[in-house]
């Protein structure tokens, strides 16, 4: 089964809302989920992102991969930095591309 952290909308018209899940990458956007990780609240001033770091990482441990969009909102909300501080990788890309083009101006 493949296993994917995604965003599940939620809310009426005009006024999303979305739960970041973990559910079989076969199911609808809608569908039954496996764990809720958190919600993401883009209509709040400032817009609210809560998650559960503990359960996310043992999802990412499990296999389990992330959607672009589950992606940008644990981005922002830091969880991936801790990732790979966790698992001891090397910085986020998107650092070494700032770094590479600081350095070509020169």
């Amino acid at each position: 089964m493949a296993v994917k952290i995604r965003l599940k909308r939620m809310g009426g018209k005009r006024k999303p809302f979305y739960r970041v899940v973990v559910m079989d990458s076969r199911n609808r956007r809608d569908g039954a989920y496996l764990d809720s990780l958190g919600h993401y609240n883009p209509t709040a001033q400032p817009y609210e992102i809560t998650v559960d770091e503990e359960k996310l990482f043992k999802w990412l441990e499990r296999g389990a991969q992330m959607s672009e969009g589950a992606r940008s909102i644990l981005s922002k909300a830091g969880a991936l930095k801790k990732w790979r501080e966790r698992k001891g990788g090397p910085p986020a890309p998107a650092a070494q591309e700032a770094g590479e083009a600081v350095g070509a101006e020169e």
